[in-house]
């Protein structure tokens, strides 16, 4: 076959000619959507089966997504608005290369491709109510998260420092791993004293690949596979969390984010507008400042919305059909028994690997596709060492949604600093194992049990991926 042939060719075409039959499918993460890609743009592509046609709305809400919003007014008055206070003034900066961001190293400034959530606790009834269509209550004089960037002309609200606590993790032939357990401090603050009751809890950006292939898992899928009163007995009770979709004006189904606390890539992208480059949209019409934070009104702004429905429109589009690669290794035989090591652990319990997604009319590249994304998008207790104490809609303090691990083996390639975990506690795919526990407890003590050979077996798997 020529090679420009091959070039056209989709990524379940590709490998069907190379791999067994009953392979094919699983090295096809993404099903139809799925890329042959590597190196450090490998989260960067359109879906494989986006026609020409659609790829220029891609590239379109790529722009949108990768270059710099400024602050207003502007010559270039699409992308103007920044601020004033905000946490990074372009998406691309927290999710690096469309990958993972990762807590400041040492000598960083600023966090950027980390932030840190803010509330209170609910006390009140009235307060209580308010988290059906809200998630949490806000900080009084600093909101829903700490903004350590300002415009010239304003303060930044504070800055975000962290140590470490060491914590040592002993396999049971006597192999040690030290683990590192963040502590969050918050200085230099500037709008007034952080209340005393205040919940901080730091997330680090998440991969962006497959967004709009789980949104296309229907959610009787996702709710058949709770089992919040752990009815079956198998110690696994994964609830479905119950958001606000601003749109609907309703509860829906929470996908996305690390408590899955939003509903859809829309919502999601207009949030992160909103709290994280300081922008409007019509979704989140107003800015990011609390009552005691007159900044937001005594500087410019970019219009009414800065961020207009059609960019939005973009940039959704964009996030929707960013392509899963490909997986890699699958038939060497350490990635095999780290496979089937993976089920015997009961990783899979949480860590589903298969779904078909639903017909998309609307959105025909995402329609009926058979995906691995190894996620069950439910809420699990994963233990008092992950707790944040921070509770999103119904999640409580302890619980996260299982993260998808497809491409989760390209991380480092795509960007080296890249770390684990929705704190980015974990340096390594092993470190992120041993801070499961609750749900996970079982599953983690068969990974201590294991010898060096099926430990490295077990993470030969996950890079596979």
């Amino acid at each position: 076959m020529k090679p420009y042939v091959i070039a056209y060719l989709s990524a379940a075409c590709i490998s069907a000619l190379y791999l067994p039959s009953s392979l094919a499918f699983e090295r096809t993460s993404g099903g139809s959507t799925t890329v042959i890609k590597e190196g450090q743009n490998a989260f960067s592509q359109p879906a494989a089966n986006l026609p020409m046609s659609e790829r220029i709305d891609f590239s379109v809400g790529n722009s949108f997504f990768r270059n710099p919003w400024v602050s207003s007014p502007a010559s270039t008055d699409a992308r103007d608005g920044l601020g004033p206070l905000f946490n990074t003034n372009g998406c691309q900066n927290c999710h690096i290369k469309d990958g993972r961001g990762h807590p400041p190293q040492a000598g960083d400034i600023n966090a950027v491709s980390m932030l840190v959530r803010l509330s209170v606790p609910a006390l009140s009834d009235a307060e209580r109510q308010k988290l059906i269509q809200y998630g949490n209550i806000p900080e009084p004089n600093y909101g829903g998260q700490l903004q350590d960037f300002a415009l010239p002309g304003a303060k930044p609200e504070g800055k975000v420092t962290l140590s470490y606590q060491p914590v040592t993790v002993t396999f049971e032939d006597g192999e040690s791993v030290t683990l590192r357990k963040p502590n969050i401090a918050i200085t230099d603050l500037n709008y007034g004293p952080m209340a005393e009751n205040v919940q901080m809890s730091a997330r680090i950006a998440p991969p962006m690949i497959g967004l709009g292939l789980l949104e296309s898992i229907a959610a009787e899928d996702i709710y058949a596979l709770a089992d919040p009163s752990d009815d079956n007995g198998d110690g696994i009770s994964g609830r479905a969390n119950q958001v606000w979709d601003v749109e609907q004006g309703r509860t829906a189904l929470g996908r996305f984010g690390w408590k899955a606390g939003l509903p859809t890539v829309k919502q999601q992208n207009a949030a992160a507008f909103n709290g994280d480059v300081g922008l409007t949209t019509s979704m989140f019409p107003h800015h990011n400042c609390m009552p005691s934070q007159s900044v937001c009104e005594d500087m410019p702004n970019g219009g009414t919305p800065e961020v207009s429905d059609n960019i939005l429109s973009f940039v959704t589009f964009y996030a929707r059909h960013l392509a899963v690669p490909a997986r890699r290794n699958m038939q060497d035989p350490s990635v095999k028994q780290g496979q089937a090591l993976f089920a015997e652990a009961g990783c899979h319990a949480c860590h589903v690997p298969t779904f078909t997604t639903q017909k998309r009319p609307d959105l025909p590249a995402l329609s009926e596709q058979t995906i691995h994304p190894y996620t069950d998008l439910l809420l699990h207790d994963m233990g008092e060492g992950l707790a944040d104490h921070r509770g999103e809609f119904i999640a409580n303090g302890r619980e996260w949604r299982t993260a998808p691990l497809w491409g989760i083996g390209y991380t480092k390639e795509v960007s080296p600093e890249a770390t684990y975990l929705h704190d980015g506690r974990a340096r390594t795919l092993m470190e992120a194992i041993l801070w499961h526990d609750g749900e996970a407890a079982t599953a983690k003590q068969a990974v201590l049990g294991m010898s060096k050979t099926e430990r490295d077996a077990l993470v030969a798997f996950l890079r596979s991926l």
